[in-house]
């Protein structure tokens, strides 16, 4: 079997050189390459991102915003060609960002207009959205949201058609603006296609991008089909190459192929070229071959505080302590356990550092092992005798299994515990378009406990810490009422001291400062108990050695330098009477 895997499997990325001429040979467009990119997800708008890490993996492919993040959280540009600080001064501190030309998907041009729309969008008061708080640095993006000034208060206008005017409540630490604008919540969207259709990103009809991949087939439970987006930075009027800055001309995801096992032998039959999600029953046995990275999403569970039984601190203690996260990262493999809330990738404020290692120093937030007896005397000190809770998971089997694994535990407290899993139905007024009945339980608070893959917006804590203090949960104001009720996290949170934590932040300017006020807002978070952190995330993935240069970045693969070995060759084999290539069958025997 290892020397199969060998002769299939490469794990080590190849190196290449790339210069400005085509990789394109005759009239062919690129390599048609066939993937089991990661699991589906059932709405592809920005704003909604929040609870499954393959979410952020697909969107990086399909949007792009100001910035983007290297793998190790740096920003770098991507929209923004430059920037120049054109205010400093008493009165206040403004910017311009000119944007470089490059195109929607559609081949509109990509104006500042368009980020304007997008992020005015998140700020509408009634617009639910937990990305909100990272533009209130942003002059009086706050009282917007809050339903105090108007939309047309926000201190962000398209003073060009390609340049973006940026005014601040005060003088911010720049490098961690670009960070955040590198967040896939903030990308740039069109009006006219978002404000026409309500489900504009749940039909590849109906979708327009920006980013180096456009959707062009969504058929649920069957094909994703992403295809090199024509218009991304090329110069069409000079004829620039159409792979100039895109090499695959298709990425084609399979899901009807069957189980995980089934795109696992699919891969190891030259049927599929790239695996991002390992079948858990086979993880243990491709350790070995697996390219496992640590990703910026922590597997959380969250309590519904509205729930009379999870109201009570002591029982959402004990229900965390009872558990062995040791334990669940046997049954995962590509995981670590949870110190805290605050994966791995996440930048502190002290340059150079982790905000884990920073948070870790003194001992873990959490502990990683079970203490069962402890448990059971909270649960008895809470006065708990039985009650039942439901885990609401995605369709996933891994979080099936964890669940299975908690529910064994918690039941040993004395409580009946049941599994709900949830997966997409159809609009009952329109077959066509899908709901995501996960996303649209979270969204009500529809859950006694929810498994949520925590997705960090940025590669700092405050976008994932900000959420949970009532004005700054993104969920706007109820705009009915006379006083203007602030709506707060949608699991019931509402501290005090943890609202304090972020008030102190927001008022100051000092860096320092700042990232001591967010490793209390995480300590003050799990000390209520108020979500439970499993394990941090990995992103694991085999794919043969035929293909190359699948570069990381923050929130997922970079398949734009892909290349496919030897791809006109295996093309000639594999045309179809249509032209059209088919699944590569035999293709790696004949590389061998």
């Amino acid at each position: 079997m290892k020397r199969v895997l060998a002769l299939v499997l490469c794990m080590i990325m190849l190196v290449c050189t790339f210069t400005s001429c085509t990789t394109l040979e005759e009239d062919d467009k690129g390599a048609v390459i066939d993937v089991y990119l990661t699991n589906e997800i059932y709405n592809y708008d920005p704003a909604f991102g929040f609870t499954d890490a393959s979410c952020a993996k697909i969107l990086s492919l399909v949007f792009e915003g100001l910035t983007r993040l290297d793998s190790e959280g740096n920003w770098e540009k991507a929209l923004m060609k430059d920037y120049v600080v054109s205010q400093d001064d008493a009165d206040g501190f403004k910017i311009e960002i000119t944007l470089r030309d490059t195109k929607w998907s559609d081949s509109r041009p990509v104006q500042a207009n368009d980020i304007v729309f997008a992020w005015k969008r998140i700020l509408e008061p009634e617009f639910k959205c937990e990305a909100a708080s990272m533009l209130y640095d942003i002059k009086n993006a706050r009282e917007v949201k809050m339903g105090d000034m108007s939309i047309d208060d926000f201190g962000v206008s398209a003073i060009e058609t390609y340049v973006l005017e940026i005014e601040f409540e005060k003088k911010i630490d720049l490098d961690s603006f670009f960070r955040t604008v590198a967040s896939p919540a903030l990308v740039p969207l069109r009006e006219d296609i978002v404000s026409e259709n309500a489900n504009w990103a749940k039909k590849a009809s109906t979708m327009i991008t920006n980013g180096p991949f456009d959707v062009k087939e969504l058929t649920y439970g069957e094909t994703m089909r992403l295809e090199r987006s024509a218009y991304y930075y090329r110069n069409t009027e000079e004829n620039d190459p159409l792979d100039k800055y895109v090499i695959p001309y298709r990425i084609i995801t399979h899901y009807d192929i069957g189980t995980l096992a089934d795109q696992l032998d699919a891969l190891l039959c030259g049927e599929l070229f790239y695996l991002g999600e390992i079948p858990l029953e086979s993880r243990e046995e491709y350790a070995d071959y697996a390219n496992a990275t640590d990703i910026s999403a922590t597997h959380t569970y969250y309590f519904n505080l509205n729930n009379e039984l999870l109201a009570n601190a002591d029982v959402r203690r004990a229900l965390s302590m009872a558990i062995d996260r040791e334990e669940i990262v046997n049954i995962v493999k590509y995981a670590k356990p949870a110190t805290g809330f605050i994966p791995l990738t996440v930048n502190d404020a002290e340059k150079g550092k982790s905000f884990r290692d920073v948070a870790d120093a003194d001992g873990a937030a959490i502990s990683t092992t079970a203490d069962l007896a402890g448990a059971q005397s909270l649960i008895k000190k809470a006065g708990v005798n039985g009650g039942t809770l439901t885990i609401s998971v995605r369709d996933d089997e891994v979080d099936f299994a964890v669940a299975e694994y908690v529910k064994s535990v918690w039941e040993q407290l004395g409580l009946t515990v049941k599994i709900r899993v949830l997966s997409y139905s159809y609009d009952a007024n329109d077959s066509t378009i899908v709901v995501d009945d996960f996303a649209t339980a979270y969204a009500k608070g529809d859950y006694d406990v929810m498994a949520v893959d925590a997705q960090m917006l940025t590669s700092e804590a405050y976008g994932a810490l900000a959420p949970f203090a009532t004005a700054f949960s993104g969920n706007g104001v109820e705009m009915d009422s006379e006083d203007y009720p602030m709506y707060g996290h949608v699991n019931g949170y509402n501290s005090e001291e943890y609202n304090a934590i972020f008030e102190s932040i927001y008022a100051s300017a000092d860096k320092a400062e700042i990232g001591a006020l967010l490793h209390q807002a995480e300590d003050k978070l799990l000390e209520d108990a108020v979500v439970m952190p499993i394990f941090f995330e990995q992103d694991a993935f085999l794919f043969s050695d035929v293909l190359s240069d699948m570069d990381a970045t923050y929130f997922g693969r970079d398949f734009k330098r892909m290349m496919m070995k030897d791809y006109m060759s295996y093309k000639l084999e594999n045309e179809t009477a249509e032209g059209e290539t088919t699944n590569a069958d035999d293709y790696l025997n004949e590389v061998e």
